[in-house]
């Protein structure tokens, strides 16, 4: 059974695009990315799917139910962490937890109290007096004391520190081991690369790539970098150039033959080729006439 599947899901507010003709299928037990720049539509596919939003067309579906038909029924098996929270004035942190478990109807607090150690958050204080990165933990104990069978992240990782990043997607694996599927919209290529198995990419509203992550970074491009100087014009079909004016670096996906054309056309002291990661090659994804799309 697929834990989400969208079929021609879209929407607009008003005349501005928010997605179009959005069709994804993420299964149970899978560790699945999102990816795409700000504004590309991560966000409204999530509020889509979810029913915190209206559809303009298309449905969604969670464990094989129409979020439109059956929402209050499938969110018992959700946990979601939107990408900014926002909690009740006033009330301390453990209160808040609590207030979440009894909107559920469960007994969470063995589970709450693991994710707090783990995290390390005093449930003493008040929310109103917390950092972005501790609100961001209650979010995460809020998300996932339920143990739900499907987890939907919204840039997750956004005010954490490094070391509690490592805590959170420690929990996260252990999770996804244990059968809960994960969802995670992200910008930040890395974590998909390190976390996920499968991968779609977004862009302007549209989904323009969905594989394996090993096969959406097989792309036999290489990132080779030249001290010296070379012909420009022969950089015409290269992607992803950058010139400092010591060194020139691009993505190139030619055959051997063009490479050695490329070197010999200038003054060459010296070269590197390496194996570009995963937000390099992605790179492309986000360019619309030779200009990045970040803006949109």
């Amino acid at each position: 059974m697929t834990a989400i599947k969208t079929e021609k899901l879209t929407k607009f507010y008003g005349k501005k695009r928010g997605i179009e003709n959005v069709d994804l299928a993420v299964n149970e037990g899978e560790f699945f990315g999102f990816i795409g720049p700000n504004g590309a539509g991560k966000s409204t596919t999530i509020r889509n799917l979810l029913g915190l939003v209206s559809p303009s067309s298309g449905d969604a579906f969670i464990f094989g139910k129409s979020i439109k038909a059956k929402r209050q029924e499938l969110l018992a098996d959700v946990g979601y962490l939107p990408s900014e929270a926002m909690f009740y004035h006033g009330m301390k942190v453990r209160d808040m937890i609590k207030l979440s478990a009894d909107l559920r109807k469960k007994d969470c607090k063995k589970a709450a109290d693991e994710l707090c150690e783990r995290l390390q958050l005093d449930t003493s204080r008040k929310v109103d007096e917390l950092s972005f990165g501790n609100r961001k933990k209650v979010s995460i104990v809020c998300a996932l004391q339920h143990e739900p069978r499907l987890i939907v992240l919204d840039e997750p990782t956004s005010g954490l520190d490094p070391l509690m990043q490592k805590e959170f997607f420690d929990i996260l694996r252990e999770r996804n081991n244990s059968g809960a599927a994960i969802f995670m919209s992200s910008h930040i290529l890395s974590e998909i690369e390190h976390n996920c198995t499968r991968a779609a990419v977004i862009r302007d509203g549209h989904i323009i790539a969905c594989d394996s992550v090993e096969n959406l970074s097989n792309t036999g491009a290489k990132r080779v970098t030249i001290e010296g100087s070379i012909d420009a014009g022969m950089l015409r079909n290269a992607k992803d150039i950058r010139n400092d004016g010591e060194k020139i670096s691009f993505l190139y996906s030619g055959s051997a033959d063009g490479l050695i054309g490329i070197l010999s056309s200038g003054q060459v002291r010296d070269f590197t080729v390496t194996e570009p990661d995963l937000e390099e090659i992605f790179m492309h994804y986000y360019e619309k006439d030779g200009e990045s799309n970040d803006n949109n």
